[in-house]
């Protein structure tokens, strides 16, 4: 363990044993012990220096050292925004001025990564919708869910926020001739092919997206104003058009009848997912105020939807059931997840939280609380009395809400603080059953969850990005629909192997590699001597496919004949329950 971890971790190992003696635990303590963990944690899986990062390009960002079941040794763009948008804020909000020198290698890192010719294409051809990338900044060719479209729009954010600054600071050189190229790229894409399908936030369903959507939006905005900023008129009056639209389309997600905002328009699920949750915190304006339009933290809409998601995990998750009708319990990405057999996820769990401090701070600063009839049933958790209307800061209506809902807030800090180790360490997920960290360990995006919540929970919040007085056009351009329409299915088999074989799956269509034994896609073995993979194939089609054992040596073992057929419907999704036949 390398020096400055092992400090760390004696010192959080102290405050765990002082905190998990009884069954509340200390959020303050926690919180003070956790922030210099996730912070080492993040910055250990950044090239070239980063204790876990070996191999990865300067500036580079590993999604986490796991190489085997997840393999996720490798750079997601999306991902790395989002790790370096948190850092970047620290660095502008002067909080650590010694991170200059990982964003001007994340600067140049992603300015190699756009130019790199990739599966989606090159950078002016879809290129920059490619997902990840190998940490050497060259391309991933293996077969994946691609396009992903929130990733420019993200990176976009990131370099706006940094531009910002130095624009602040009268260095409109290096914003112009350094990082406006690849703001502008990322802006431009996202302005070409926002209404287009994309793989959604979680890389199984291709159709349309709210985070994406949501994200897409706010690049757009912030965009249009760099641009007049950098008098690029023509450029933000484009942006500003596309920007119009995007939020035209957003307001497409709210289901009335469900209280909930719908995650994806297709895959064959409820739609209740935590991409949702994740959309309103990364698109949180301190000037915005309760803004429904851009489903702001505090809008009726976005309360009615965390209300919505959260009751989802309290009755599928062993650890939720000792746990009260209206407390704060660990979430996943959705509740259908069966991906590492769907557990909670820390970073899922962490973002209810931030949600609720975004909340909170907004209602402070505007004085008052709007009940309405969509907020309704969220409000009713802490005062079941409640009734619509507005609550000024004066009144112990307020008073009350506002404490409940800290000490609600507090209580996901509370169950990811249980289920964190001892050493502090943040894996991808913890197990629905006992607490045990499961899936990648030392996930980069678990961490930089962790220090924005802290953050959020402190009051410390980034700058406006232009969402304050927005409207609705009266005419919406529509989104496109995809050509070639795809349903997610989830093979399934029952196959045992012995140790240094591995089954993989190939098929008749291009989704299942045209029965190319050599790039056919590896299954994961969570549930052994099941075996799963999620693939989005033809809808409205007749497929073919099959199993195959890969040993260490690459030889390749055939499942017996006849090939598997399966009838796609034409939407939704569907599984398998195949046993292999030797």
């Amino acid at each position: 363990m390398r020096p400055l971890f092992k400090l760390i971790g004696t010192l959080y190992l102290a405050v765990v044993l002082s905190v998990q003696q009884g069954d509340d635990v200390d959020v303050d303590s926690y919180v003070q012990s956790e922030t210099p963990i996730a912070k080492a944690g993040v910055l250990a899986n950044i090239g070239p220096d980063g204790a876990l990062s070996s191999g990865a390009a300067p500036g580079v960002v590993i999604a986490s050292p796991s190489t085997t079941n997840p393999d996720y040794l490798f750079t997601w763009t999306r991902d790395s925004s989002l790790v370096f948008k948190a850092l970047i804020d620290q660095y502008v909000s002067g909080q650590d001025t010694s991170l200059l020198g990982h964003i001007e290698n994340f600067i140049t890192a992603e300015s190699i990564i756009q130019q790199v010719s990739n599966p989606s294409g090159t950078l002016t051809t879809g290129g920059l919708g490619e997902p990840k990338f190998n940490i050497d900044e060259t391309a991933f060719t293996g077969p994946w869910g691609r396009p992903q479209r929130d990733g420019p729009a993200l990176r976009a954010t990131a370099l706006i926020t940094f531009a910002n600054f130095l624009l602040s600071q009268n260095n409109e050189s290096f914003v112009t001739q350094t990082l406006w190229p690849i703001i502008q790229n990322d802006l431009n894409y996202v302005q070409d092919n926002w209404n287009q399908t994309t793989f959604d936030l979680w890389e199984e369903i291709d159709s349309s997206s709210f985070f994406t959507t949501a994200v897409q939006h706010r690049s757009l905005r912030e965009g249009a104003t760099l641009a007049t900023t950098l008098g690029q008129t023509s450029l933000a009056s484009g942006y500003t058009t596309q920007a119009e639209n995007v939020l035209c389309f957003l307001q497409s997600f709210w289901n009335p009848s469900g209280s909930y905002i719908t995650a994806n328009t297709g895959g064959g699920r409820t739609g209740i997912d935590a991409n949702t949750v994740l959309a309103s915190i990364h698109t949180f304006d301190v000037n915005a105020g309760c803004d429904a339009t851009t489903f702001q933290p505090c809008s009726d809409k976005a309360l009615a939807n965390h209300l919505v998601y959260v009751d989802s995990f309290r009755g599928i998750y062993d650890i939720n059931a000792d746990l009260g009708p209206a407390a704060g319990v660990a979430t996943g990405r959705y509740p259908e997840d069966i991906y590492q057999v769907g557990n909670p996820w820390y970073l899922a769990t962490f973002a209810n939280a931030e949600q609720l401090y975004a909340a909170l701070h907004t209602w402070t600063t505007v004085g008052s609380i709007e009940v309405t009839s969509i907020s309704q049933a969220f409000f009713q958790q802490f005062i079941p009395s409640i009734t619509p209307g507005t609550y000024p800061s004066s009144s112990s209506t307020f008073t009350s809400l506002t404490s409940a809902i800290r000490s609600y807030a507090d209580e996901f800090i509370a169950i990811n603080a249980q289920n964190t180790p001892s050493g502090g360490g943040l894996s991808e997920q913890y197990s629905k059953a006992d607490g045990t960290p499961v899936s990648a360990n030392d996930l980069t995006w678990s961490y930089a969850s962790a220090l924005t919540a802290f953050q959020a929970r402190g009051g410390v919040f980034s700058n406006s990005w232009g969402a304050q007085g927005l409207t609705v056009p009266s005419s919406c351009v529509p989104p496109s629909t995809s050509e070639n329409p795809t349903v997610a299915v989830t093979f399934q088999v029952d196959a045992t192997t012995v140790f240094g074989q591995n089954i993989y799956l190939v098929g008749s269509v291009d989704a299942l590699q045209n029965w190319d034994t050599n790039t056919a896609m590896l299954m994961s073995v969570e549930n052994y001597p099941i075996w799963i993979l999620t693939v989005n194939v033809p809808a409205s089609s007749s497929i073919q496919y099959k199993y195959i054992i890969k040993d260490g040596s690459g030889d390749v073992t055939w499942e017996a004949d006849p090939n598997n057929v399966l009838d796609t419907p034409a939407n939704g999704a569907l599984a398998t329950h195949d046993t292999f036949r030797n």
